[in-house]
């Protein structure tokens, strides 16, 4: 059975099945990269992928050589979910007090990245609502990804083999598999919005998977934004927020 909140760690690098700490209390090391940096969760040595690949893991295969984000210094050590869930909550927050685009870059700085609160939107408190709103954000990372079009029937099939030499269980390996062979379906991934508050969360995690300077994926990005009924402002904000919270990080190649 698939969990998609542990995948979903997985992809964002922080530990498997990790809690939000107390507020204000700092990871050792912050949660490194958001696009790579899965080495602790997967293992110290998966054969041949290589050093590199290692720290980039699964968004690592997905992004091939383009940029992801990472967090930069102390960030608050959360769970995946989390992740998105903190940096989404604090642009909404921001949006919402009527704060200006600049404002909320400061205060989202890694020092400030707090859980979002329980039993919301942002971080649901029941199981099956915690699996429902990681697969959505899985979704969303895959999509935004592939994007521009760059994974093809070619690299799919390199994704593939490397995967085959991770640690993963069968139904994780289906499912990301699964999600790769699907036509770019952006409605889709709207539709998976419940709230205004996932609707924020889905572009949070699209925007850590993607390259902002590809024009292809800015596209993609807009036509997300507008299937999701974000407000202009707010986009603004999340946009802000990741890039306050974070620093781009490359992708390391593939083994070949």
């Amino acid at each position: 059975m698939l969990d998609a909140k542990s995948l979903l760690d997985q992809f964002l690098g922080a530990p498997a099945g990790n809690q939000p700490q107390q507020s204000g209390q700092q990871a050792r090391g912050g949660l490194g990269d958001i696009a790579g940096g899965i080495g602790n969760a997967l293992g110290n040595n998966l054969g041949g992928i290589g050093g590199g690949a290692v720290a980039g893991g699964l968004v690592a295969l997905l992004l091939g050589s383009k940029q992801g984000r990472k967090v930069a210094g102390g960030a608050l050590q959360l769970g995946g979910m989390a992740v998105v869930g903190a940096l989404a909550y604090k642009a909404y927050q921001n949006w919402q007090s009527g704060k200006t685009v600049t404002q909320s870059t400061v205060e989202a700085a890694p020092a400030g990245l707090l859980p979002p609160p329980a039993d919301t939107p942002f971080a649901p408190a029941q199981p099956a609502e915690q699996q429902s709103l990681s697969r959505h954000l899985l979704r969303a990372m895959i999509a935004a990804a592939k994007s521009d079009g760059h994974i093809d029937a070619k690299e799919q099939a390199a994704i593939f083999a490397e995967m085959d030499r991770m640690p993963l269980s069968a139904d994780d390996k289906a499912f990301v598999m699964d999600e790769l062979r699907k036509p770019l379906d952006v409605d889709a991934v709207a539709r998976a919005a419940a709230t205004p508050e996932e609707a924020a969360s889905i572009y949070t995690a699209s925007l850590l998977a993607i390259d902002i300077d590809n024009p292809s994926e800015r596209a993609y990005l807009g036509l997300l934004a507008a299937r999701l009924n974000l407000d202009d402002a707010l986009v603004k904000h999340l946009h802000a927020t990741v890039e306050g919270a974070t620093v781009p990080a490359t992708a390391p190649a593939m083994a070949s």
